[in-house]
């Protein structure tokens, strides 16, 4: 039982940092959500802003000037955050590796491969919440610059909606919490 619930927590670990990663270096946090008839589809990320042009497929990408320079709030907590979260999930990844019964590393001290387990489950907690943070502050900075538009009768031609690499990242981050809650409160 306790090997099958480690393995378990293995896979989805493992499926789940590899969403944070993912999230972190793709480009399509927010899309153009503007239902008219558009010539170009547009997606901004915490790196870069592309845009798709619909007629012949044709994506260019413009870098933001640099990542020292001054960047809305959103994309620097964001980027922090979601670089945080990819680090702690890659540590309770090799943490859990040596961890597991199936590996011969420390075989001889079940003790110590279960702390481990324990130890990586509460990694794998804190760059969860880190990286659930990070997507979900972006979320709501993107609802409110919008909502903030409206209200004020304000509207620029276009108008954005969440992406799917914001999707990937809560989705990546609420499998690290339930891997950590395997890893925590199930192996024991």
């Amino acid at each position: 039982m306790s090997a099958a619930l480690q393995v378990t927590a293995f896979g989805l670990a493992l499926l789940s940092t590899l969403f944070l990663l993912l999230a972190t270096c793709t480009d399509c946090w927010m899309v153009n959500a503007d239902d008219s008839l558009e010539v170009s589809h547009k997606c901004r990320g915490l790196w870069r802003e592309c845009v798709t042009n619909m007629q012949d497929g044709v994506r260019t990408c413009d870098q933001y000037d640099s990542i020292l320079a001054d960047h809305p709030v959103k994309i620097v907590v964001t980027r922090t955050l979601m670089i945080m979260a990819d680090l702690l999930a890659g540590l309770a990844l090799a943490t859990l590796v040596l961890g597991l019964d199936c590996i011969m590393f420390l075989k001889e001290d079940p003790c110590v491969k279960l702390k481990m387990c324990y130890g990586a489950g509460v990694i794998l907690g804190a760059g969860s919440i880190l990286g659930l943070i990070g997507s979900v502050w972006y979320a709501v900075d993107v609802y409110l610059e919008r909502a903030m538009l409206v209200s004020h009768n304000i509207f620029l031609g276009v108008h954005y909606d969440f992406g799917w690499s914001c999707w990937l990242g809560m989705a990546g981050s609420t499998g690290c919490f339930v891997a950590a809650v395997l890893l925590t409160c199930c192996l024991y």
